[in-house]
């Protein structure tokens, strides 16, 4: 089954068009001001109003206090908030009421990290690679041989991250998870998409998907 895939830390209307024109299910944005990824909300809006309604739009906060989740959410009518920092269980379930559907990234060193996501009662989770000072958009992965530990999770929507690229494309896809997310894999500079490296990727999974290879 063809998987979701959401293509995040877009920054400019050109790299958004580009990569829903190439398939992509969901665009994220990074709300985070200390990403080089950052984009203000109010410049990500006028990027938003030039998508096609079927396409999902995902909100990326860390850390943040409900007020601004839910003001940001609800001003950008987004359809997915992702919650990428440190946030407890009992904060995204304070979220539970809010039109938006709720993401909790799980940042992955080990077991022991599969097994604290079965905490949280969020619509989906987004697993991906750990690293001591930043929050995701590393370009690195962690060890998908984890992953078999996530067999028979409640959670029938998990997104996996980290490190993905055209060149591994093919094994993120064959984890079989609900959607794959895709940033720096794919980017010429923190921010700026590869618009060669986008059509490389969207092209590998239209191949894999239409069973006529596996590279």
């Amino acid at each position: 089954m063809m998987p979701k895939v959401k293509i995040c830390g877009i920054t400019n209307v050109e790299d958004a068009v580009e990569a829903v024109q190439l398939g992509a299910d969901l665009l994220g944005f990074n709300f985070y001001p200390k990403s080089p990824r950052y984009i203000e909300p109010k410049n990500a809006e006028k990027i938003i109003k030039k998508l096609p309604a079927y396409v999902d739009v995902v909100g990326l906060f860390i850390n943040e206090n409900t007020d601004y989740v839910r003001k940001v959410s609800s001003e950008l009518m987004l359809n997915w908030v992702q919650l990428h920092g440190d946030e407890s269980p009992g904060f995204c379930a304070s979220l539970d009421n809010i039109p938006a559907k709720v993401i909790k990234a799980i940042r992955i060193k080990d077991g022991k990290d599969i097994e604290y996501a079965r905490n949280f009662a969020t619509d989906a989770l987004l697993l991906d690679a750990f690293h001591p000072q930043l929050y995701g958009g590393t370009g690195e992965r962690f060890d998908w041989k984890l992953l078999p530990q996530l067999t028979g999770h409640r959670f029938g929507r998990t997104f996996l991250a980290g490190g993905i690229t055209p060149e591994n494309i093919a094994e993120a896809i064959g984890q079989g998870f609900y959607g794959i997310d895709i940033c720096s894999g794919i980017e010429s500079s923190p921010g700026k998409k590869d618009h060669t490296k986008m059509a490389s990727l969207f092209n590998k999974i239209k191949t894999l998907i239409s069973g006529k290879g596996t590279q």
